[in-house]
């Protein structure tokens, strides 16, 4: 079902080898002039390096676009002056799949917190109800390496402000902003550029299409009243679904955050032609990713939680604000301009174990709010935390929520939950 596009015989640079990179790469080369390039050659395998290119053969070749990957930052790579000056050209996987099924309809969802569970609960749902749906973008599998499309195919597609941001023609029918908190500041500069990023996603919609925001988002409904918008604006009062909260019995969802961003499904229903029965049921079934929010241990006296898949303090707020008696364990590479808003009440019920590059930045953050001890590593925090643990105390959360990248001491988050999930096992034997 793939529609004749501006993508034939056409030259293309692949700038970034990663999931995306690949993934245009496979789409493109049979019908186009294809070059490979990535600052890590590494990244590259061998069966490819006759396609890749150098930086001193860049001028010699006249390339009709520029496929940028999400996790290259055009003012901080190797190629960043030859980008500015051919900025016209560069495109992105999410333009591609656009140009290239342009009527395979597709709900977008992004936000600061929450984006994978709401696409993987939706998808869910999708299927609860036999749709012929595919869960892509950020999770899942890219966009272009889907395969046998139909006309009622539906796609649910995670996106972050990386890949948002060097879109140019990339729309989607429906778009979900579910919340919006400072984050990748160190990426897009500044707190407006990075909301600017998420924006794009309504700005690029036609008249027909639908955006979810939150009702009192003030940030949205300012850029809405400022820019001329197409699309038709719902916004999400989640006051209104509170009645459905009796109805999920699958504690994962009843968390404050969770619920509200099932909320956004259930205002997407009427449009999606939903049935709240089916919603419910899948809701209920839903098993958490892992890493976000995970259970990974509960007894009537502990429940430990592994939520290596925060990396900003806006991220951990919930949990903080969900639990009482809380042993917290946090740090890494802090966001820039990452700040704790957490109430008062809350403070006194916390005691937080920082470990990581920028333990001097969380404590400074905690001084005089939170008790918190300094430790030498992620191991070490944890068996501060369970030498910390009072006699007969009724319950105790351990929450892993690092509010932090974790590049200065594991591969990615998931690199740093499994091992969390190793020294806990080992250290709850003892």
């Amino acid at each position: 079902m793939q529609k004749k596009t501006i993508f034939y015989k056409k030259n293309f640079l692949i700038y970034g080898f990663g999931k995306s990179g690949y993934a245009s790469y496979k789409f493109l080369n049979k019908k186009n002039y294809c070059k490979i390039i990535d600052d890590n050659k590494i990244n590259i395998p061998s069966k490819y390096q006759h396609k890749t290119i150098n930086y001193k053969q860049l001028k010699k070749n006249n390339f009709d676009y520029i496929v940028l990957s999400p996790g290259i930052d055009i003012n901080n790579c190797k190629l960043s002056k030859y980008l500015k000056n051919n900025n016209s050209k560069v495109i992105t996987e999410l333009d591609i799949f656009y140009l290239s099924y342009p009527n395979v309809q597709k709900i977008t969802i992004t936000g600061t917190n929450g984006k994978s569970t709401t696409s993987k609960l939706l998808y869910d749902i999708l299927k609860e109800h036999g749709k012929d749906v595919r869960l892509t973008g950020n999770i899942g599998s890219p966009t272009l390496l889907e395969r046998n499309l139909k006309n009622n195919t539906l796609f649910v597609i995670e996106a972050s402000s990386y890949q948002l941001e060097y879109s140019k023609f990339f729309k989607s029918e429906f778009s979900v902003i579910l919340n919006l908190s400072p984050d990748h500041l160190e990426r897009h500069g500044n707190y407006k550029n990075y909301i600017k990023a998420k924006f794009k996603l309504i700005q690029n919609q036609s008249k027909k299409d639908c955006a979810f925001i939150e009702k009192n988002n003030y940030l949205l409904n300012n850029l809405i009243k400022k820019n001329k918008i197409n699309p038709r604006i719902y916004r999400v009062n989640y006051e209104k679904y509170k009645r459905y909260h009796k109805m999920i019995t699958n504690d994962y969802l009843k968390n404050v955050s969770n619920f509200k961003n099932l909320s956004f499904i259930f205002a997407l229903s009427k449009n999606l032609k939903l049935h709240l029965k089916k919603i419910i049921s899948a809701a209920n079934k839903f098993k958490h990713l892992d890493f976000r929010q995970q259970t990974i241990y509960q007894s009537k006296t502990l429940i430990v939680i592994n939520d290596s898949k925060s990396t900003s303090l806006s991220s951990t707020l919930p949990l903080l604000e969900t639990f009482n008696n809380i042993y917290w364990i946090l740090g890494g590479i802090a966001k820039k301009g990452d700040k704790l808003k957490l109430k008062k009440e809350n403070f006194r019920k916390i005691k937080a174990f920082i470990y990581g590059k920028d333990k001097l930045f969380f404590s400074k953050i905690l001084s005089n709010k939170i008790k918190y001890k300094i430790s030498k590593n992620l191991n070490h925090s944890l068996l501060q935390a369970l030498k910390d643990f009072k006699k007969n105390e009724e319950k105790r959360i351990l929450i892993f929520s690092p509010s932090a990248a974790s590049f200065d001491q594991f591969k990615n988050f998931e690199d740093r939950g499994k091992y969390f999930n190793k020294i806990i096992k080992k250290h709850l034997k003892k």
